[in-house]
């Protein structure tokens, strides 16, 4: 899968500070107001970085494999 600058940069962003910040706040936040289902959550965020992290990487190490087999 290939994406453009702006796709990869905006998904990256996501992934590093976004969705961590999300799970930290709904951990904390749902640990103090003693939600039903915080952990779960919790987990259920940490999977969908994982992800989109593995995505994102898969992504740009074929743009960069494709950049370095034209610059040859």
């Amino acid at each position: 899968m290939k994406m453009n600058d702006k796709t990869y940069n905006v998904i990256k962003w996501i992934v590093l500070t976004v969705l961590p910040a999300l799970s930290v706040l709904v951990g904390v936040l749902g640990k103090a107001y003693g939600w039903d289902g915080t952990d779960l959550t919790v987990i259920t965020i940490n999977a969908v970085a994982v992800f989109l992290g593995a995505v994102t990487h898969v992504s740009s190490a074929a743009y960069n494999k494709q950049q370095n087999t034209e610059g040859e």
